[in-house]
């Protein structure tokens, strides 16, 4: 039994890695998303990269927040699992 709540919290730990992760590249993506939307409102002829820009960010947003959800009921779980014992 030890050995598979070992086991938990190590998964639990490469959730948490990978929520920080996400939040690091999505810090990082904003900036870029906020000039690609600045250069589209102001009517560049090919926006078409700067569209990509925008995708990109809102897929890391939304992996971002699955993530977050994921990780969360995970610790909760494990919070339960750990006050009944």
């Amino acid at each position: 039994m030890a050995e598979r709540g070992k086991e938990t919290m190590t998964n639990l730990k490469r959730y948490v890695k990978l929520t920080m992760a996400l939040g690091i590249i999505l810090l990082l993506a904003i900036p870029f998303c906020l000039l690609a939307l600045t250069d589209i409102s102001h009517g560049e002829s090919d926006v078409s990269l700067e569209w990509n820009v925008v995708r990109v960010s809102a897929a890391v947003f939304i992996f971002f927040i699955g993530s977050t959800l994921f990780t969360l009921r995970r610790v909760l779980a494990q919070l339960t699992l750990t006050e009944q014992d």
